[in-house]
Protein backbone atom coordinates (compact mmCIF):
# COMPACT_ATOMS: atom_id res chain seq x y z
CA UNK A 1 0.00 0.00 0.00
CA UNK A 2 1.36 3.54 -0.71
CA UNK A 3 1.97 5.77 2.05
CA UNK A 4 -1.23 8.12 3.34
CA UNK A 5 -2.02 11.33 1.63
CA UNK A 6 -0.82 14.33 3.56
CA UNK A 7 -4.38 15.21 3.86
CA UNK A 8 -5.32 11.93 5.63
CA UNK A 9 -6.34 12.44 9.04
CA UNK A 10 -4.76 9.23 9.83
CA UNK A 11 -1.24 10.13 8.74
CA UNK A 12 -0.98 12.09 11.96
CA UNK A 13 -2.81 9.96 14.67
CA UNK A 14 -2.84 9.48 18.74
CA UNK A 15 -3.50 6.35 20.04
CA UNK A 16 -5.46 6.37 23.71
CA UNK A 17 -4.47 2.70 24.77
CA UNK A 18 -1.40 1.68 22.50
CA UNK A 19 -0.43 -1.11 24.36
CA UNK A 20 -3.70 -3.16 23.53
CA UNK A 21 -3.71 -6.14 21.36
CA UNK A 22 -6.02 -4.33 18.71
CA UNK A 23 -4.15 -0.74 18.73
CA UNK A 24 -0.58 -1.77 18.98
CA UNK A 25 -2.02 -3.64 15.82
CA UNK A 26 -3.53 -0.61 14.43
CA UNK A 27 -0.21 1.65 15.08
CA UNK A 28 1.93 -0.80 12.99
CA UNK A 29 -0.46 -0.31 10.22
CA UNK A 30 -0.55 3.09 10.19
CA UNK A 31 3.65 3.20 10.44
CA UNK A 32 3.74 1.10 7.90
CA UNK A 33 2.07 3.58 5.68
CA UNK A 34 4.53 6.52 6.76
CA UNK A 35 2.16 8.22 8.98
CA UNK A 36 3.41 9.64 12.24
CA UNK A 37 1.85 8.23 15.48
CA UNK A 38 2.03 9.06 18.97
CA UNK A 39 -0.11 7.20 21.90
CA UNK A 40 -0.39 6.64 25.76
CA UNK A 41 -0.92 3.49 27.69
CA UNK A 42 -0.97 2.85 31.41
CA UNK A 43 2.39 1.09 31.20
CA UNK A 44 5.21 -0.50 29.73
CA UNK A 45 4.65 -3.36 28.09
CA UNK A 46 6.08 -5.84 24.98
CA UNK A 47 3.84 -3.83 22.56
CA UNK A 48 4.53 -0.56 24.11
CA UNK A 49 8.58 -1.32 23.11
CA UNK A 50 7.55 -2.98 19.84
CA UNK A 51 5.35 -0.23 18.45
CA UNK A 52 8.06 2.71 19.91
CA UNK A 53 10.99 0.39 18.17
CA UNK A 54 8.33 1.22 14.73
CA UNK A 55 8.63 4.86 15.42
CA UNK A 56 6.20 5.73 17.58
CA UNK A 57 5.97 8.43 20.36
CA UNK A 58 4.53 7.12 23.21
CA UNK A 59 4.00 8.48 26.72
CA UNK A 60 2.84 6.16 30.17
CA UNK A 61 0.04 7.76 31.98
CA UNK A 62 -2.61 9.41 30.51
CA UNK A 63 -2.99 13.18 30.10
CA UNK A 64 -4.22 16.15 27.90
CA UNK A 65 -0.52 17.24 26.91
CA UNK A 66 0.12 13.75 25.14
CA UNK A 67 -1.82 15.06 22.38
CA UNK A 68 1.06 16.79 21.27
CA UNK A 69 4.18 14.34 21.96
CA UNK A 70 4.78 14.73 17.97
CA UNK A 71 2.67 18.15 16.92
CA UNK A 72 -1.53 18.04 17.17
CA UNK A 73 -2.89 14.75 15.95
CA UNK A 74 -5.42 14.98 13.10
CA UNK A 75 -7.34 12.59 14.58
CA UNK A 76 -7.40 10.41 18.16
CA UNK A 77 -8.25 6.93 18.28
CA UNK A 78 -9.69 5.22 21.05
CA UNK A 79 -11.34 1.51 21.97
CA UNK A 80 -14.38 0.82 23.84
CA UNK A 81 -12.22 0.00 26.84
CA UNK A 82 -11.19 3.87 27.04
CA UNK A 83 -13.45 5.95 29.29
CA UNK A 84 -15.60 8.68 27.89
CA UNK A 85 -13.74 11.12 30.90
CA UNK A 86 -10.10 9.90 29.46
CA UNK A 87 -7.85 13.36 29.78
CA UNK A 88 -6.61 12.58 25.96
CA UNK A 89 -10.21 11.98 24.97
CA UNK A 90 -11.59 15.25 26.57
CA UNK A 91 -9.12 17.50 25.58
CA UNK A 92 -9.38 16.46 21.77
CA UNK A 93 -13.03 17.37 21.69
CA UNK A 94 -12.65 20.24 23.41
CA UNK A 95 -10.01 21.15 20.24
CA UNK A 96 -12.20 19.82 18.22
CA UNK A 97 -10.00 16.39 16.96
CA UNK A 98 -12.06 13.67 15.29
CA UNK A 99 -12.21 10.83 17.83
CA UNK A 100 -12.45 7.71 15.85
CA UNK A 101 -13.50 4.24 17.10
CA UNK A 102 -10.45 1.80 16.52
CA UNK A 103 -13.15 -0.13 14.12
CA UNK A 104 -13.19 2.70 12.41
CA UNK A 105 -9.37 3.56 11.74
CA UNK A 106 -9.10 -0.55 11.30
CA UNK A 107 -11.80 0.45 8.39
CA UNK A 108 -9.71 3.11 7.07
CA UNK A 109 -6.56 1.58 6.52
CA UNK A 110 -8.30 -1.66 4.57
CA UNK A 111 -10.20 0.59 2.75
CA UNK A 112 -8.53 -0.33 -0.70
CA UNK A 113 -8.46 -4.10 0.52
CA UNK A 114 -10.35 -7.54 -0.25
CA UNK A 115 -11.44 -8.18 3.64
CA UNK A 116 -11.37 -11.58 4.71
CA UNK A 117 -13.00 -11.08 8.60
CA UNK A 118 -12.93 -14.03 10.69
CA UNK A 119 -15.60 -13.51 13.48
CA UNK A 120 -17.01 -15.46 16.29
CA UNK A 121 -17.40 -16.20 19.69
CA UNK A 122 -14.34 -18.37 20.27
CA UNK A 123 -11.75 -19.15 17.99
CA UNK A 124 -11.57 -15.93 16.11
CA UNK A 125 -7.53 -15.65 17.02
CA UNK A 126 -6.58 -18.98 15.99
CA UNK A 127 -8.62 -19.23 13.12
CA UNK A 128 -7.19 -15.58 11.58
CA UNK A 129 -3.58 -16.64 11.93
CA UNK A 130 -3.72 -19.98 10.42
CA UNK A 131 -5.87 -18.44 7.31
CA UNK A 132 -2.85 -16.03 7.80
CA UNK A 133 0.35 -18.39 7.45
CA UNK A 134 -2.17 -20.65 5.20
CA UNK A 135 -1.86 -17.85 2.49
CA UNK A 136 1.44 -16.47 3.10
CA UNK A 137 2.46 -20.91 2.50
CA UNK A 138 1.17 -20.06 -1.24
CA UNK A 139 3.41 -16.50 -1.87
CA UNK A 140 0.55 -14.20 -1.39
CA UNK A 141 1.81 -11.36 1.35
CA UNK A 142 -1.66 -10.41 2.83
CA UNK A 143 -2.20 -8.08 5.55
CA UNK A 144 -2.95 -9.12 8.68
CA UNK A 145 -4.79 -7.36 11.98
CA UNK A 146 -4.54 -10.33 14.73
CA UNK A 147 -5.88 -10.14 18.50
CA UNK A 148 -2.31 -11.73 19.26
CA UNK A 149 1.23 -12.34 18.10
CA UNK A 150 1.71 -15.03 15.79
CA UNK A 151 4.27 -17.22 17.12
CA UNK A 152 6.33 -17.63 13.17
CA UNK A 153 6.52 -13.66 13.07
CA UNK A 154 6.03 -12.45 16.33
CA UNK A 155 3.78 -9.51 14.84
CA UNK A 156 0.25 -9.01 15.47
CA UNK A 157 -0.35 -6.74 12.23
CA UNK A 158 1.34 -6.57 9.09
CA UNK A 159 1.00 -4.05 5.34
CA UNK A 160 1.27 -6.75 2.97
CA UNK A 161 1.46 -6.15 -0.71
CA UNK A 162 -1.11 -8.44 -1.46
CA UNK A 163 -4.61 -7.00 -2.27
CA UNK A 164 -5.97 -9.71 0.19
CA UNK A 165 -6.23 -7.96 3.95
CA UNK A 166 -7.05 -10.90 6.84
CA UNK A 167 -8.49 -9.35 9.62
CA UNK A 168 -9.90 -10.51 13.33
CA UNK A 169 -13.18 -8.96 13.41
CA UNK A 170 -14.09 -8.33 16.89
CA UNK A 171 -18.16 -8.52 17.49
CA UNK A 172 -17.66 -7.53 21.05
CA UNK A 173 -18.75 -4.05 21.05
CA UNK A 174 -20.29 -4.87 17.28
CA UNK A 175 -17.05 -3.67 15.81
CA UNK A 176 -17.08 -6.47 12.70
CA UNK A 177 -20.42 -4.70 11.04
CA UNK A 178 -17.80 -1.42 9.90
CA UNK A 179 -14.86 -3.68 8.48
CA UNK A 180 -15.96 -3.51 4.89
CA UNK A 181 -16.06 -7.16 4.36
CA UNK A 182 -15.85 -9.01 1.46
CA UNK A 183 -16.14 -12.79 2.89
CA UNK A 184 -16.13 -13.84 6.30
CA UNK A 185 -15.61 -16.79 8.92
CA UNK A 186 -18.48 -17.29 11.82
CA UNK A 187 -16.83 -20.43 13.70
CA UNK A 188 -19.63 -19.87 16.70
CA UNK A 189 -22.56 -17.76 18.02
CA UNK A 190 -22.87 -18.03 21.69
CA UNK A 191 -23.93 -15.93 24.33
CA UNK A 192 -21.64 -13.37 25.72
CA UNK A 193 -20.47 -9.58 25.87
CA UNK A 194 -24.07 -8.70 27.11
CA UNK A 195 -23.23 -5.73 28.61
CA UNK A 196 -23.27 -4.34 24.67
CA UNK A 197 -25.47 -6.63 23.21
CA UNK A 198 -28.15 -6.99 25.98
CA UNK A 199 -29.60 -10.10 24.07
CA UNK A 200 -28.69 -13.04 22.82
CA UNK A 201 -30.57 -12.02 19.92
CA UNK A 202 -29.40 -9.08 19.83
CA UNK A 203 -26.44 -10.92 19.34
CA UNK A 204 -27.42 -13.30 16.57
CA UNK A 205 -29.05 -10.15 14.80
CA UNK A 206 -25.80 -8.64 14.50
CA UNK A 207 -24.01 -11.64 13.29
CA UNK A 208 -26.72 -11.60 10.40
CA UNK A 209 -25.84 -8.11 9.88
CA UNK A 210 -22.31 -9.64 9.55
CA UNK A 211 -23.86 -11.82 6.92
CA UNK A 212 -26.21 -9.98 5.05
CA UNK A 213 -23.26 -7.21 4.17
CA UNK A 214 -20.82 -9.12 2.80
CA UNK A 215 -23.84 -10.57 0.83
CA UNK A 216 -24.38 -6.74 -0.51
CA UNK A 217 -20.75 -6.88 -0.81
CA UNK A 218 -21.18 -9.61 -3.57
CA UNK A 219 -18.87 -12.36 -1.01
CA UNK A 220 -19.62 -14.68 0.48
CA UNK A 221 -19.59 -16.82 4.06
CA UNK A 222 -17.87 -19.77 5.65
CA UNK A 223 -19.63 -20.86 9.08
CA UNK A 224 -19.87 -23.99 11.26
CA UNK A 225 -22.08 -26.35 11.25
CA UNK A 226 -21.75 -28.10 14.23
CA UNK A 227 -22.36 -25.11 16.23
CA UNK A 228 -26.13 -24.81 17.18
CA UNK A 229 -25.75 -20.68 16.97
CA UNK A 230 -23.65 -21.08 13.44
CA UNK A 231 -26.26 -23.46 12.21
CA UNK A 232 -29.21 -21.08 12.53
CA UNK A 233 -27.35 -18.40 11.16
CA UNK A 234 -26.56 -20.70 8.34
CA UNK A 235 -30.07 -20.72 7.97
CA UNK A 236 -31.19 -17.66 8.37
CA UNK A 237 -28.21 -16.04 5.98
CA UNK A 238 -29.46 -18.05 3.38
CA UNK A 239 -32.71 -17.28 3.60
CA UNK A 240 -31.10 -13.70 3.16
CA UNK A 241 -29.29 -14.71 -0.36
CA UNK A 242 -26.26 -14.53 1.16
CA UNK A 243 -23.92 -17.10 -0.11
CA UNK A 244 -23.01 -19.62 2.26
CA UNK A 245 -20.43 -22.62 3.00
CA UNK A 246 -20.66 -24.46 5.88
CA UNK A 247 -18.10 -26.39 7.70
CA UNK A 248 -17.74 -29.27 10.33
CA UNK A 249 -17.87 -33.19 11.13
CA UNK A 250 -21.77 -32.79 10.53
CA UNK A 251 -22.42 -34.70 8.05
CA UNK A 252 -24.01 -32.30 5.64
CA UNK A 253 -21.25 -29.53 5.60
CA UNK A 254 -20.03 -28.21 2.47
CA UNK A 255 -16.59 -28.86 3.90
CA UNK A 256 -16.85 -32.06 5.86
CA UNK A 257 -14.32 -33.24 8.52
CA UNK A 258 -13.48 -37.16 8.24
CA UNK A 259 -11.95 -38.93 10.56
CA UNK A 260 -10.19 -37.70 12.99
CA UNK A 261 -7.48 -39.37 14.96
CA UNK A 262 -4.70 -38.70 17.12
CA UNK A 263 -1.66 -39.86 15.14
CA UNK A 264 0.84 -39.82 17.55
CA UNK A 265 0.58 -36.51 19.81
CA UNK A 266 -0.99 -34.92 16.88
CA UNK A 267 -4.69 -34.45 15.12
CA UNK A 268 -5.26 -35.61 11.77
CA UNK A 269 -8.17 -35.91 9.49
CA UNK A 270 -9.54 -35.27 6.06
CA UNK A 271 -11.36 -32.85 4.43
CA UNK A 272 -14.27 -32.78 2.13
CA UNK A 273 -15.60 -30.17 -0.28
CA UNK A 274 -19.08 -31.21 -1.83
CA UNK A 275 -18.37 -34.45 -2.18
CA UNK A 276 -14.71 -34.37 -3.41
CA UNK A 277 -11.57 -35.30 -0.91
CA UNK A 278 -9.67 -32.41 -0.77
CA UNK A 279 -6.90 -34.45 1.85
CA UNK A 280 -5.02 -35.27 5.25
CA UNK A 281 -4.12 -32.26 7.49
CA UNK A 282 -2.40 -32.93 10.36
CA UNK A 283 -2.12 -30.17 13.13
CA UNK A 284 1.17 -28.92 15.44
CA UNK A 285 -1.83 -27.35 17.81
CA UNK A 286 -2.95 -29.55 20.38
CA UNK A 287 -6.84 -29.24 20.71
CA UNK A 288 -9.69 -30.98 18.79
CA UNK A 289 -11.36 -27.73 18.10
CA UNK A 290 -8.31 -26.67 16.36
CA UNK A 291 -9.52 -29.04 13.80
CA UNK A 292 -12.29 -27.01 13.53
CA UNK A 293 -10.53 -23.78 13.36
CA UNK A 294 -7.90 -24.96 10.15
CA UNK A 295 -11.04 -26.74 8.64
CA UNK A 296 -12.71 -23.05 8.11
CA UNK A 297 -8.91 -21.69 7.13
CA UNK A 298 -8.59 -24.28 4.44
CA UNK A 299 -12.39 -23.25 2.87
CA UNK A 300 -11.75 -19.77 3.17
CA UNK A 301 -8.57 -20.00 1.35
CA UNK A 302 -9.71 -22.89 -1.21
CA UNK A 303 -12.86 -20.16 -1.69
CA UNK A 304 -10.40 -17.52 -2.61
CA UNK A 305 -8.37 -19.49 -5.50
CA UNK A 306 -5.48 -20.57 -3.22
CA UNK A 307 -4.08 -23.81 -3.71
CA UNK A 308 -5.81 -26.45 -1.47
CA UNK A 309 -2.42 -28.45 -0.85
CA UNK A 310 -0.31 -25.28 -0.41
CA UNK A 311 -2.80 -24.35 2.34
CA UNK A 312 -2.93 -27.73 3.97
CA UNK A 313 0.71 -27.34 4.10
CA UNK A 314 0.69 -23.88 5.44
CA UNK A 315 -1.94 -24.81 8.13
CA UNK A 316 0.37 -27.88 9.06
CA UNK A 317 3.28 -25.18 9.58
CA UNK A 318 1.07 -23.50 12.18
CA UNK A 319 2.82 -23.19 15.55
CA UNK A 320 0.10 -21.01 17.70
CA UNK A 321 -0.03 -17.25 18.92
CA UNK A 322 0.39 -15.86 22.00
CA UNK A 323 -1.37 -16.45 25.08
CA UNK A 324 -2.86 -19.65 22.79
CA UNK A 325 -2.35 -22.68 24.63
CA UNK A 326 1.42 -20.97 24.63
CA UNK A 327 4.23 -23.23 26.39
CA UNK A 328 6.18 -20.72 28.63
CA UNK A 329 8.59 -23.31 30.59
CA UNK A 330 9.32 -26.52 32.46
CA UNK A 331 10.92 -26.36 35.83
CA UNK A 332 11.08 -29.59 38.28
CA UNK A 333 9.47 -31.43 35.67
CA UNK A 334 6.27 -29.09 35.89
CA UNK A 335 4.97 -28.14 32.49
CA UNK A 336 3.93 -24.20 32.54
CA UNK A 337 1.42 -22.98 29.50
CA UNK A 338 -0.95 -19.82 29.62
CA UNK A 339 -4.08 -19.43 27.68
CA UNK A 340 -6.73 -16.26 27.11
CA UNK A 341 -9.56 -18.39 27.71
CA UNK A 342 -12.41 -16.77 29.43
CA UNK A 343 -15.77 -17.76 28.66
CA UNK A 344 -16.73 -21.36 29.55
CA UNK A 345 -16.84 -23.38 26.50
CA UNK A 346 -12.99 -21.80 25.71
CA UNK A 347 -11.86 -23.31 29.10
CA UNK A 348 -13.20 -26.45 28.27
CA UNK A 349 -11.82 -27.24 25.33
CA UNK A 350 -8.70 -25.92 26.94
CA UNK A 351 -8.83 -28.57 29.68
CA UNK A 352 -9.22 -30.96 26.79
CA UNK A 353 -6.92 -30.32 24.71
CA UNK A 354 -4.41 -29.66 27.89
CA UNK A 355 -5.43 -33.38 28.70
CA UNK A 356 -3.79 -34.50 25.14
CA UNK A 357 -0.54 -32.72 26.96
CA UNK A 358 -0.77 -33.99 30.03
CA UNK A 359 -0.33 -37.87 29.67
CA UNK A 360 -0.35 -39.43 33.05
CA UNK A 361 0.25 -36.37 34.76
CA UNK A 362 -2.09 -33.76 36.41
CA UNK A 363 -3.73 -30.41 35.41
CA UNK A 364 -3.27 -27.66 37.93
CA UNK A 365 -5.37 -24.49 36.19
CA UNK A 366 -5.51 -21.42 38.23
CA UNK A 367 -8.52 -18.79 36.75
CA UNK A 368 -9.27 -15.67 36.40
CA UNK A 369 -12.69 -14.20 35.21
CA UNK A 370 -13.26 -11.33 33.07
CA UNK A 371 -15.95 -8.75 33.92
CA UNK A 372 -18.94 -9.02 36.57
CA UNK A 373 -21.49 -9.00 33.96
CA UNK A 374 -19.84 -12.41 32.59
CA UNK A 375 -19.26 -14.31 35.76
CA UNK A 376 -22.81 -13.65 36.28
CA UNK A 377 -24.00 -15.49 33.76
CA UNK A 378 -21.85 -18.56 33.93
CA UNK A 379 -20.88 -18.87 37.31
CA UNK A 380 -22.14 -21.93 37.50
CA UNK A 381 -20.71 -23.01 34.01
CA UNK A 382 -17.09 -22.03 34.82
CA UNK A 383 -17.19 -24.25 37.83
CA UNK A 384 -18.08 -27.44 35.86
CA UNK A 385 -15.40 -26.11 32.74
CA UNK A 386 -12.38 -25.56 35.71
CA UNK A 387 -14.09 -29.20 36.87
CA UNK A 388 -12.14 -30.78 34.05
CA UNK A 389 -8.77 -30.31 35.79
CA UNK A 390 -6.99 -31.94 39.03
CA UNK A 391 -6.58 -29.03 40.81
CA UNK A 392 -8.05 -25.40 40.11
CA UNK A 393 -6.99 -21.96 42.23
CA UNK A 394 -9.69 -19.53 41.80
CA UNK A 395 -9.02 -15.77 41.68
CA UNK A 396 -11.06 -12.54 42.33
CA UNK A 397 -12.49 -11.33 39.05
CA UNK A 398 -10.71 -9.13 36.72
CA UNK A 399 -13.10 -6.10 36.53
CA UNK A 400 -11.24 -2.78 36.76
CA UNK A 401 -13.55 0.62 36.67
CA UNK A 402 -16.83 -1.80 36.96
CA UNK A 403 -19.59 -2.05 40.15
CA UNK A 404 -19.76 -5.64 41.44
CA UNK A 405 -22.57 -7.51 40.98
CA UNK A 406 -23.53 -9.63 43.74
CA UNK A 407 -23.29 -13.34 43.64
CA UNK A 408 -20.40 -12.74 40.62
CA UNK A 409 -17.37 -13.58 42.54
CA UNK A 410 -14.39 -15.83 42.38
CA UNK A 411 -15.57 -17.47 45.63
CA UNK A 412 -19.00 -18.62 44.44
CA UNK A 413 -17.30 -19.78 40.90
CA UNK A 414 -14.62 -21.74 43.37
CA UNK A 415 -17.69 -23.06 45.43
CA UNK A 416 -19.36 -24.43 41.76
CA UNK A 417 -15.84 -26.49 40.87
CA UNK A 418 -17.62 -30.27 40.96
CA UNK A 419 -14.18 -31.36 42.77
CA UNK A 420 -13.31 -32.40 46.57
CA UNK A 421 -12.67 -29.26 48.67
CA UNK A 422 -9.41 -29.82 49.19
CA UNK A 423 -8.54 -29.65 45.55
CA UNK A 424 -10.27 -25.92 44.69
CA UNK A 425 -9.09 -22.70 46.35
CA UNK A 426 -10.64 -19.86 46.29
CA UNK A 427 -7.57 -17.20 46.54
CA UNK A 428 -8.20 -13.57 46.73
CA UNK A 429 -4.05 -12.51 46.80
CA UNK A 430 -2.74 -12.21 43.72
CA UNK A 431 0.42 -12.34 45.53
CA UNK A 432 -0.07 -15.77 47.02
CA UNK A 433 -1.44 -17.76 43.54
CA UNK A 434 2.06 -18.26 42.58
CA UNK A 435 2.73 -20.50 45.65
CA UNK A 436 -0.83 -21.78 45.70
CA UNK A 437 -0.11 -23.36 41.78
CA UNK A 438 3.72 -24.17 43.01
CA UNK A 439 2.54 -25.94 45.64
CA UNK A 440 -0.34 -28.24 44.38
CA UNK A 441 1.76 -29.10 41.41
CA UNK A 442 4.59 -31.89 41.31
CA UNK A 443 6.68 -33.72 38.67
CA UNK A 444 4.85 -34.77 35.68
CA UNK A 445 2.33 -32.00 35.90
CA UNK A 446 0.64 -29.30 33.82
CA UNK A 447 0.24 -26.05 35.27
CA UNK A 448 -2.13 -23.93 33.40
CA UNK A 449 -3.44 -20.46 33.84
CA UNK A 450 -6.68 -18.70 32.08
CA UNK A 451 -8.13 -15.59 31.79
CA UNK A 452 -8.63 -12.54 29.81
CA UNK A 453 -6.81 -10.17 32.49
CA UNK A 454 -3.36 -10.11 34.07
CA UNK A 455 -3.03 -13.24 34.62
CA UNK A 456 -0.78 -14.02 32.06
CA UNK A 457 1.93 -12.57 34.15
CA UNK A 458 2.18 -15.17 36.36
CA UNK A 459 3.58 -17.77 34.51
CA UNK A 460 7.09 -16.49 35.10
CA UNK A 461 6.86 -16.25 38.51
CA UNK A 462 5.54 -20.00 38.92
CA UNK A 463 8.56 -21.07 36.52
CA UNK A 464 10.64 -19.18 39.23
CA UNK A 465 9.20 -21.11 42.55
CA UNK A 466 9.52 -24.57 40.89
CA UNK A 467 13.42 -23.99 39.61
CA UNK A 468 14.04 -22.90 43.26
CA UNK A 469 12.35 -26.09 44.30
CA UNK A 470 14.18 -28.14 41.83
CA UNK A 471 17.62 -26.78 43.28
CA UNK A 472 16.86 -27.47 46.84
CA UNK A 473 16.37 -31.11 45.51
Amino acid sequence: MTPLASTDPLQRAHIVGIGGAGMSGIARLLLARSARVSGSDAKESRRVDSVRALGAVIALGHAASNLDLCGEPRCVIISTAIAADNPEVVEAQRRGIPVLHRAEALAAVMADSQVLAVAGTHGKTTTTSMLTVALQNCGADPSFAIGSELNESGSNAHLGTGAVFVAEADESDGSFLRLGSYAGIVTNVEPDHLNYWGTFEAIEQGFLDFATGIRDRGGFLIACLDDAGAARLIDAARAHGVRVLSYGLHADADYRIDDPHMAGDRWEFEVTRLGVRLGVVRLQVPGEHNILNSTAALAMGVEMGFPESELRAGIETFSGTRRRFEYRGTADGVRVYDDYAHHPTEIAATLRAARSVVGEGRLVVAFQAHHYYRTALFVREFGEALGLADEVVVLEVFAPGEEPIPGASGRTMADNVPLPREQVAFEPSWSKVADQLAARSHPGDVVMTLGAGDIGMLAPEVLDLLRAREGQQ
